[in-house]
């Protein structure tokens, strides 16, 4: 596996009087993978080189192109060379779904034609899970003990995916959409049931965000940041329960706050 997070020599300035002096600080490693699918090239994908494969399965079904881990006959990947390949169990050409498209590592709506693939894939979610006050809050601190390479660097978002009772899986990435990629990737190679989960994640919930979450299936997302207009009036379209600013003892939840019950 390569590494995530790499030393660099920087100049630090302290306050007047003190000046610059010369350190080292971690810096999170930003690594481009282009996905090929049965042969030809579908997606490049900036990301953070850690649980690729969870990303590329989650990615290819984000975008539509399978239902599940079973319909990939084979998939390797060479780190050295940065590409992932795959050969699904179906021969359908690339160009069936989309052109070519290179995903970068910032947060916004960086992909063609993204709503248009959103409407074959975004789904309502019909969960009936109930989480109290409590678990909420115990839920997002164990996902900020959990983030270690975020507290090395600053520069990556983490995503977990959580029962009621505890922190299930945590994947980091400099692309949040990525970090939630990985998540449904680890879902779909594990068959895990979601009727039952809750994702908690570190960063702003854009609408990009709200719809990855709808495609994995939870019910609820908690976050220590800020929703957009936009996500809340998916979240409100799709039955997600969204919570937002969840840190220091105090939350706001924005949509579908049946889910969220006393302590």
């Amino acid at each position: 596996m390569s590494d995530v997070t790499k030393w660099r020599k920087i100049l630090r300035y302290e306050g007047e009087g003190d000046g610059f002096s010369e350190t080292e600080a971690w810096i999170a490693v930003e690594y481009p993978l282009t996905i090929r699918v049965n042969g030809q090239e579908f997606a490049t994908i900036v990301c953070t080189p850690r649980d690729l494969e969870q990303l590329v399965i989650g990615f290819l079904a984000a975008e539509g192109v399978i239902r599940g881990a079973d319909e990939i006959k084979s998939l390797s990947i060479s780190e050295k060379r940065g590409f992932a390949y795959v050969e699904l169990v179906k021969s359908v050409p690339v160009d069936e779904w989309t052109s070519k498209r290179f995903i970068g590592s910032c947060c916004g709506k960086s992909r063609q034609f993204y709503f248009q693939n959103d409407v074959k894939t975004a789904k309502t979610v019909m969960s009936r899970m109930e989480i109290s006050i409590d678990r909420c809050f115990a839920l997002m601190q164990e996902l900020n003990r959990e983030s270690v390479d975020f507290s090395k660097t600053g520069g990556l978002h983490n995503a977990a995916l959580c029962s009621a009772d505890q922190v299930l899986v945590v994947c980091s990435d400099i692309g949040r959409h990525n970090a939630l990629d990985k998540i449904y990737g680890y879902c779909l190679e594990h068959h895990i049931p979601l009727g039952d989960k809750l994702i908690a994640f570190s960063g702003r919930i854009s609408s990009e965000v709200l719809l990855k979450v709808s495609k994995i299936g939870v019910g609820i997302l908690l976050s220590s940041a800020a929703p957009t207009d936009l996500a809340l009036d998916l979240a409100e379209d799709l039955g997600i329960t969204t919570v937002g600013f969840v840190r220091d003892n105090h939350m706001n939840v924005y949509t579908h706050a049946e889910r969220i019950v006393g302590s």
